[in-house]
């Protein structure tokens, strides 16, 4: 699901989506990687991160309204309902997809880290020809700024724009600077 991997390095040349989800997340970042991003080295990166934090803090009192039980996670109850409330309609093998996708450590519920994952996963997805299931905006114009640096950084970081962010991808970027010089290779892994 375009995560960051330090298993294979190289580029999969037969890889095969194991959902329909991850197929059409691949696709959308390769059509995303196609047009260019914003981004032009890991300190522009760096620099957005003053405004990522406080979009992110608007996500936590989002995350926190719809988590009605407060027992910090989101399971698919809520989440229907915070689709409905964000005007968001997926059928339910979608948001079944779309949850089992974000339950990154798999224990039935989304965690706000998991959330935002999935908020960009639907950024991600409504510019997708075939999507019927979101409106032109995502339904939080204040956080959608956010979510296209999220999607212009992997982009940035995907050099093979495979879908996927490998160590030596992000390494890679990581020591890219406009001036030239390069991170050392212990300052890039803590980055990483």
């Amino acid at each position: 699901m375009g995560n960051a991997t330090g298993k294979d390095e190289t580029p999969k040349k037969s890889w095969i989506a194991e959902t329909k989800l991850e197929a059409k997340m691949v696709e959308a970042m390769q059509r995303r990687a196609c047009r260019g991003c914003s981004m032009k080295s890991f300190n522009t990166i760096i620099l957005k991160f003053p405004k990522i934090d406080e979009s992110f803090r608007k996500c936590r009192a989002i995350f926190e309204q719809f988590d009605e039980d407060s027992n910090g996670t989101i399971d698919q109850e809520e989440l229907k309902k915070c689709f409905k409330k964000l005007e968001f309609t997926f059928s339910e093998e979608e948001i079944d997809d779309l949850f089992q996708a974000c339950d990154i450590n798999e224990d039935m519920g989304m965690k706000f880290n998991e959330f935002i994952v999935l908020l960009c996963v639907v950024y991600l997805l409504k510019d997708d020809p075939a999507a019927l299931h979101t409106k032109s905006r995502i339904g939080m114009p204040n956080l959608e700024a956010t979510f296209e640096t999220l999607v212009d950084t992997f982009v940035f970081l995907d050099k093979n724009k495979d879908g996927y962010v490998s160590k030596n991808e992000m390494v890679q970027a990581i020591n890219e600077t406009t001036s030239g010089e390069r991170s050392s290779g212990k300052i890039a892994m803590k980055r990483f």
